[in-house]
């Protein structure tokens, strides 16, 4: 299925990752994933002064008898298939000296690491057969400050090219690597949040015990949303932060690195100077109508493969297979609508619970689309039928009247935030899906329609009542919002400025909760969890994975 374009001269940096670990390689390299932590940051700390400038380097025949540097300089071996940028090349008596620069310690017991070793002698390859005289190097570790040397040999120039010859088999293959198991590299990994690399090992080969599984991707995202709601802001950039202005004087400033994306309320806007930085930054800008319609995103080029794609569009031909996961969405669905209402209500939903669960018995039947479109569709309607009882306030019961879900428009202040935190958590998932490269327009379960996105509403499912209902009963029970705080134009209800901010909060507060994941026995973010929702779910897409399972809380 995949077809995997080999590049015609090799990176020697694509060596190093490659011996480190195979599969981040390929994450890296083929699926062109990336990511940053402390450790990626410090790394690039470490490079600052070597990456400010491009030397120039002399013919071999023109070397300087004296010493000399020669920084961040592009040379390639025809020979040998690899191109290498060489952060410092020592310069004296005619021969050249290769200088490595690593964040972390030197290795005891060892000269260097191997991941490290094998891009060194790379270089020196390189160096070798554009002619220059090249017997040593040296890599310097900054954390304990140890410059090592490094003296070649043929064995060490034999290493490069089995390396090489073991990554390209390994990318015609046209497999992915499966997982380190329980390996130490994983805790500094910054892709380890895309690897997932126990957890796809529990899917995979179904051993050891999920409550013992390591937590070694952040619990929460570091990056938080900015809204904007106010007509009359502006979004600006200035150095490291966004700056927002009212009237032209900036009553907000937040930093670039912590912001994930950025939601645009009415006609706020967004200077051209700051676009360019969130495409530089992968930080979707998010528009909607005032009153909370989804209309779209501007964002840069994301991930730059097609494989996810390709996997996507050929397996939503195959109808089994589209069957098969919305069963599982559907399902999901159904088992946390009966975990809510057991939560939250007292009186009154004994019977609909009891239907529900017959519901689930019967979808394990089911074998069409149209009749889990049934299923899904009772199961609302009853879900939905009993909603009030999880408003425990008898005030509550009064002031914010329900009598089942209704849209476009909204009739109530309850379908009214329903409806608006809906449309945010659809722009959530959203986001998610086109940073991953998927098609969020390409759905297996909701059908396709002009701007509608709907993979994004078919992963969805699983978290509305989780997310977004209980939102909404935490708003109310809590006193959080009055009747006062909407607006009847019509048969329309809308959320007022103010309650919309509260709304917005408590949202967020929502999918920033931590809670113990149900099958990994680790504490996570709802926000987090979608993420890992949608890469199982491109793992199954991509073969690696036979089956999706929904999530569901306990």
């Amino acid at each position: 299925m995949k077809t995997i374009n080999i590049p015609d001269y090799i990176p020697s940096r694509m060596l190093n990752e490659f011996i480190y670990c195979s599969r981040l390689a390929w994450l890296m390299w083929v699926d062109s994933e990336m990511d940053y932590n402390k450790y990626v940051i410090e790394g690039k700390n470490v490079h600052r002064n070597v990456d400010n400038k491009e030397d120039e380097l002399e013919l071999p025949d023109e070397l300087p008898l004296e010493k000399t540097t020669r920084r961040s300089l592009l040379l390639s071996s025809k020979k040998e298939k690899i191109i290498a940028r060489l952060d410092v090349l020592e310069v004296e008596d005619g021969k050249v000296f290769p200088v490595e620069y690593k964040r972390g310690k030197a290795p005891v017991g060892k000269p260097a690491w191997p991941s490290d070793l094998v891009q060194l002698c790379a270089h020196a390859l390189i160096l070798i057969e554009n002619g220059y005289n090249c017997d040593q190097g040296f890599i310097y570790y900054d954390q304990n400050k140890h410059r090592q040397k490094i003296i070649f040999k043929s064995e060490d120039f034999n290493f490069v090219r089995n390396t090489v010859s073991d990554l390209l088999s390994q990318f015609k293959s046209e497999k992915m690597p499966s997982p380190l198991e329980d390996s130490p590299k994983c805790r500094g990994c910054s892709l380890v949040g895309i690897c997932l690399p126990d957890e796809t090992n529990l899917f995979l080969k179904n051993k050891g015990n999920p409550k013992e599984l390591r937590r070694i991707i952040p619990s929460r995202c570091d990056r938080l949303p900015l809204y904007i709601q106010d007509h009359r802001c502006r979004v600006g950039k200035k150095g490291k932060e966004f700056h927002i202005t009212k009237k032209r004087k900036t009553i907000q400033k937040t930093k670039i690195m912590s912001t994930s994306q950025i939601n645009i309320y009415g006609n706020a806007s967004v200077t051209t100077s700051a676009l360019k930085e969130c495409f530089k930054q992968n930080i979707p800008v998010v528009y909607f109508s005032y009153g909370g319609w989804f209309y779209g995103l501007a964002h840069g080029l994301g991930l730059k493969n097609s494989q996810l794609k390709k996997a996507q569009f050929l397996n939503f031909e195959k109808e089994n297979k589209k069957l098969e996961w919305a069963k599982s969405i559907v399902g999901a669905k159904i088992k946390n609508y009966r975990t809510l209402l057991m939560r939250n209500t007292k009186t009154g939903a004994d019977k609909e619970l009891a239907r529900m669960k017959d519901l689930l018995e019967k979808l394990e039947q089911t074998k069409t689309q149209e009749s889990l479109l049934g299923i899904e569709g009772a199961a609302a309607k009853l879900y939905f039928s009993t909603f009030s009882t999880m408003l425990r306030e008898k005030e509550s019961l009064k002031s914010f009247d329900f009598n089942g879900r209704n849209r476009r428009p909204p009739l109530d202040p309850v379908n009214s935030m329903l409806s608006f935190l809906y449309a945010i958590l659809t722009k959530d998932i959203t986001i998610t899906l086109f940073i991953m490269g998927f098609d969020p327009f390409a759905g297996f379960y909701h059908s396709d329609r002009f701007g509608r996105p709907a993979l994004a509403l078919d992963l969805m499912e699983e978290f509305r009542a989780l997310i977004v209902d209980s939102t909404v009963i935490t708003l109310i029970n809590n006193k959080m919002v009055a009747p006062d705080d909407f607006l009847r134009v019509g048969e329309n209800v809308n959320m007022k400025s103010k309650a919309r901010k509260t709304v917005i909060k408590a949202y967020e507060n929502r999918m920033d909760q931590l809670i113990t994941h149900p099958l990994f026995g680790y504490r996570i973010s709802y926000r987090r969890i979608i993420e890992v929702q949608a890469r199982l779910f491109s793992r199954v897409l991509l073969g690696e994975l036979d089956e999706y399972t929904g999530f569901t809380t306990r």
